[in-house]
């Protein structure tokens, strides 16, 4: 279906007389009658089907039907106009509203490419999923020290882990729903010494053996997700002493002056060499140790300590690394500085994320 097939309605300046008309200013006429009685919350997921006209000029700026699929989207997550109106109606329904600027998106600016002033829409309310039940923590549930709720599904047979130990584990968060939002049984187990884990991890797997597995009720605003709790499964599988952490390299404030650079801005010395000629390609994938510190000299990855090499295809990592490596044969190990440009932009506290100019030690032990 072409916009051209989609007639401009004869009232789309003016809501009629016979408009409903709410406290807020939003009006609007039923075109098709639903069924049932249940109508979306401002919580509920709704899918609809909807075109949208400027009333200032009859222009048509949006529609679902032109382009063939309906839309679907949180209710709470659009215009005020859309959170107010789609909770007067049922499955089913047709409505045409009426939007005044101050539910929409405010008056018109040109220039924006965003419609502006009062504007009209023709919505199908197809379906909607309500919104989950908050998740409940369990009356059998236990308190960690930093209150933590959880409960030991399966307690384990195997060695318990402490503060120095490195632990291999899968998680699994789930939404109220029940669905799996993330979990490391797509993309294998994780292994962190558990001095490194958030306390939600690691006062839970202190309370299990190898072999265990444990269901934790974490505060959405820690894990920065829209529910009050997300549950998470916790399976611990293997426990053993952590590696010490590399020292911290003498030169990791900044570039060293005997350090080589590459036209990018990428420092390097070459720890150790292999005097071979075969180099990776950016397409290789490559099997490395490596170390990551800060300029202030914080460690913050390490497959050293870890125990295990990883691999990974050389053009999907940051930039820094894709040319990096390219420098490098088999066996060789370098010290690399990488501009923030070139790895994950400036420092921002609270991201969780290194920031600024990154310092890594990186051995080459394979590339294919």
């Amino acid at each position: 279906m072409t916009q051209q097939n989609i007639k401009t309605p004869a009232n789309v300046a003016k809501a009629p007389d016979d408009a409903v008309v709410t406290e807020s200013g939003l009006a609007s006429t039923i075109l098709t009658s639903g069924t049932g009685s249940d109508k979306p919350s401002a919580t509920s997921t709704v899918t609809v089907h909807y075109t949208g006209w400027k009333s200032s000029d009859g222009s048509m700026f949006d529609s679902s039907v032109t382009r063939g699929e309906p839309a679907s989207f949180p209710l709470n997550q659009v215009i005020a106009g859309w959170t107010e109106g789609l909770q007067l109606m049922v499955a089913g329904e047709k409505r045409r509203f009426w939007i005044p600027e101050d539910l929409a998106y405010g008056p018109e600016v040109p220039g924006t490419g965003r419609p502006g002033g009062q504007l009209v829409f023709d919505v199908e309310l197809i379906s909607f999923e309500k919104a989950p039940e908050p998740i409940q923590v369990p009356a059998e549930a236990q308190k960690t020290e930093s209150g933590i709720d959880y409960v030991v599904t399966q307690a384990g047979n195997g060695e318990q882990p402490t503060a120095d130990h490195t632990v291999e584990f899968h998680f699994t968060f789930l939404d109220p729903n029940g669905k799996p939002v993330q979990s490391s049984q797509q993309s294998g187990p994780q292994t962190a010494p558990m001095e490194k884990l958030p306390p939600f991890f690691t006062e839970v797997f202190a309370q299990l053996q190898a072999g265990g597995t444990a269901d934790t009720y974490i505060p959405g605003n820690l894990l920065g997700a829209p529910y009050e709790l997300v549950k998470c499964e916790l399976e611990l599988l293997t426990v053993k002493e952590s590696i010490p952490a590399p020292p911290v390299p003498e030169d990791v404030a900044a570039v060293p002056s005997d350090a080589q650079k590459t036209d990018s801005g990428l420092a390097y010395k070459v720890l150790n060499s292999a005097a071979s000629d075969e180099k990776p390609a950016a397409s290789s994938t490559v099997t490395v140790h490596y170390s990551g510190w800060e300029t202030n000299g914080e460690l913050f990855d390490s497959s050293v300590v870890r125990g295990e090499t990883t691999s990974f295809p050389l053009n999907q990592v940051i930039a820094g690394w894709t040319e990096g490596l390219q420098l490098m044969s088999k066996g060789d190990s370098f010290r690399f500085w990488i501009p923030e440009d070139l790895a994950y932009g400036p420092k921002q506290e609270g991201s969780g994320r290194p920031g600024g100019l990154l310092v890594f030690d990186v051995e080459l032990v394979d590339f294919k």
